[in-house]
């Protein structure tokens, strides 16, 4: 068993004496990262494929967002129907991030990534041809299947190769992926929308995932020792109703036709994900968690990720509403709405290499403060928008939320993986992805109620202006939490 996890200069866990079992063998023998220096072209190759491969997948997420009205009607299926497209894409993803901890230790880097971009091509290549909607669903389940593997895969790569110096910049580079993707998906599936069937959206990323498929089959090389943990299936079977009872019971909660299913998802959800937190605490005690919760032990970790989890609660409820709004109060088309948040999404996502090299000369605090307060300051100007304001306003409160998030993903990322030894670095990863999926859906099920709410009984504007004051003061949080970041060293040999 691996021994206890005291602490460094920073107040966080380290080990106080060399680890044993699977858990201490894949701490030794993974590679460790240079402090300092450069990095080498192998590791570039590495990173630079996984950040393309993981763009892609995430483009994917939000490029069906504007075509459900065409779906409906081209499969000849009602509106409850069809949500399931993204329903299940979610459901996917929440049950199978908790599991790649458990993947990423027992595949080979190279391994994961043939794994992930195969489910996620495949799924493609049959959504395209799908004959009805019972095929695309499958189609798409496949496709969030290796999209959950992409994201912790492509955090835990670069943990192990990039050096301490640079992580931060590094780091940075990976917002582009988290949110120039889901930012240009509603724009791309627009103009695919206007001129092409449905089909293209899946035609127009295949050849894209298929490159990124061979290059990384011929380039790709494998980055550490694989670990020689068990599955325990009992652990896998709880992720169903755990992750995806919460999942699913929250984003349905909040929808017009939320009833005591969801509900009763919700509450299945929690008890199950106490009984699989129980699990882990025990497997803890024999090297053997599908999902090691030890990650929790290192403060820095543990605020990080509650600085995400507000942060994900007020951005995924803004980019819920805010196209509601831009549609429904300025009769925006799906297209021009799409364009319309587009500045914000590049702003947050070409900003981020930038931002991370100012983490790495100054820490997190001062961005994490910065980032978290201009969040406030936007959702509350969103508040306030109503029938007569301007689009152009609208879109510069956009970049200025943007330019928030920008500011505390990059530092919260780095500054919570930061001081994580090798061994749990895929399942910090996983942790962190779970807790943003989960958060999302949260955020959308609150903000969505309060609008449905206040909109039935004072109108659209008045709904719209309720769930954004309820953002502001959900994002007051994040300024507590900003305050609390402090700068991580590495551990493990770095």
């Amino acid at each position: 068993m691996s021994t206890d996890v005291t602490s460094d200069a920073n107040g966080e866990p380290v080990s106080g004496a060399p680890a044993t079992g699977a858990a201490g063998l894949k701490e030794a023998a993974s590679p460790k990262a240079p402090v300092s220096g450069k990095m080498s072209r192998e590791s570039v190759t590495v990173i630079v494929t996984l950040l393309v491969a993981t763009f892609v997948v995430i483009l994917n997420e939000t490029i069906m967002n504007v075509a459900l009205q065409r779906l409906m009607t081209d499969l000849q299926v009602d509106a409850a129907t069809v949500q399931w497209l993204a329903t299940g894409f979610m459901l996917t993803m929440a049950v199978v991030i908790p599991t790649t901890g458990f993947i990423l230790q027992r595949m080979s880097t190279r391994g994961a990534f043939m794994l992930a971009m195969g489910l996620f091509s495949g799924g493609t290549l049959v959504a395209a041809l799908a004959p009805g909607f019972v095929v695309l669903l499958l189609a798409r389940v496949v496709q969030a299947g290796g999209t959950a593997i992409m994201l912790p895969l492509l955090m835990t790569t670069i943990l192990t190769l990039v050096p301490l110096s640079r992580r931060g910049a590094v780091m940075g580079n990976v917002s582009i992926a988290i949110s120039v993707a889901p930012a240009m998906g509603p724009t791309v599936s627009g103009i695919i929308l206007d001129h092409f069937s449905w089909r293209f959206m899946f035609v127009f990323v295949l050849p894209v995932a298929l490159a990124a498929f061979a290059i990384g089959a011929k380039y790709l090389t494998n980055v550490g020792e694989r670990g020689k943990t068990t599955l325990d299936i009992a652990s896998v079977i709880l992720t169903v109703p755990a992750f995806g009872g919460l999942v699913y019971g929250l984003s349905q909660i909040g929808g017009s036709n939320a009833g005591v299913v969801p509900v009763i998802a919700l509450v299945v959800g929690v008890l199950c994900l106490a009984l699989f937190v129980f699990r882990q605490l025990k497997l803890q005690k024999s090297d053997a968690p599908l999902l090691d919760l030890r990650a929790f032990n290192f403060r820095m970790f543990t605020v990080s990720t509650l600085l995400m989890v507000v942060a994900m609660m007020a951005l995924f409820g803004g980019v819920i509403l805010l196209p509601l709004y831009l549609q429904n109060t300025l009769h925006l088309q799906p297209m021009e709405t799409g364009l319309a948040l587009l500045p914000g999404g590049l702003a947050m996502g070409l900003l981020g290499p930038v931002i991370g090299r100012i983490f790495d000369k100054v820490g997190p605090l001062p961005l994490t403060v910065s980032g978290s307060v201009l969040m406030v300051l936007a959702l509350w100007q969103f508040s306030r928008l109503d029938e007569g304001s301007a689009l152009g306003w609208v879109i510069a409160l956009h970049v200025t939320l943007s330019l928030g998030l920008a500011l505390i993903f990059t530092p919260a990322f780095t500054t919570g993986l930061n001081p994580l030894p090798p061994h749990l670095y895929s399942h910090g990863s996983a942790i962190i992805s779970t807790a943003q999926q989960v958060s999302g859906a949260a955020g959308t099920a609150l903000l969505v109620s309060i609008y449905a709410v206040v909109s039935a009984s004072s109108g659209l504007v008045a709904g719209m202006q309720a769930a954004f004051l309820a953002a502001t003061i959900i994002a007051i949080g994040a300024v507590v939490l900003g305050a609390m970041m402090r700068k991580t060293e590495g551990t493990g040999g770095h």
